[in-house]
């Protein structure tokens, strides 16, 4: 066996040890989260009344963990003109997320050029009838929505980007 060869295989060696001990080490992180958050869902007071309704609605609850996001929005939004409102432009926070967002939206091409700001939409709102800032000529256009994810005095926490089609007809 040449020097190349064992140095390629203690490197390979390494690498999936390293790899084995950072699953490891999420697995365990996230067992720890999980426990934390079941201790602090306190809210509700269980008594033999209301322990189906309570484990029942506990079911049903989406859980997102803090710093990520469920994104609810329409992948294509078409204008009739520019600078027309979209009847079909959608964005949502949902409900289950934990923090309020904005967004903007800029051109794939130059992502420099925002061409809509969006107010702060809190969870559980949503955000229709949009009219874009800036006019934009007949065409199809690949953009970005880069959401900023804010806490309760709107500083951004994290962001997120989601690629998107813009379709103005006239």
């Amino acid at each position: 066996m040449s020097k190349k060869t064992k140095a390629a295989i203690v490197i390979g060696s390494v690498v999936i040890i390293a790899l084995l001990i950072v699953i490891i080490v999420l697995l365990l992180r996230g067992k720890e989260e999980e426990k934390k958050e079941s201790l602090d869902k306190r809210s509700v007071a269980v008594t033999k009344d209301n322990v189906d309704e309570v484990v029942e609605q506990m079911h049903d609850e989406k859980y997102v963990p803090p710093g990520y996001y469920n994104s609810q929005m329409t992948t294509t939004w078409h204008f009739e003109t520019g600078d027309a409102v979209s009847e079909d432009a959608y964005v949502a926070n949902a409900a289950e997320n934990n923090n309020d967002v904005y967004f903007d939206v800029v051109l794939e091409e130059d992502e420099n050029q925002v061409i809509y700001k969006s107010p702060v939409i809190p969870r559980g709102g949503e955000l229709d009838g949009i009219k874009l800032d800036t006019k934009l000529a007949a065409g199809t256009y690949p953009c970005v929505m880069i959401y900023s994810l804010v806490d309760g005095e709107q500083n951004t926490v994290s962001t997120l980007r989601v690629g998107f089609t813009i379709i103005v007809a006239k």
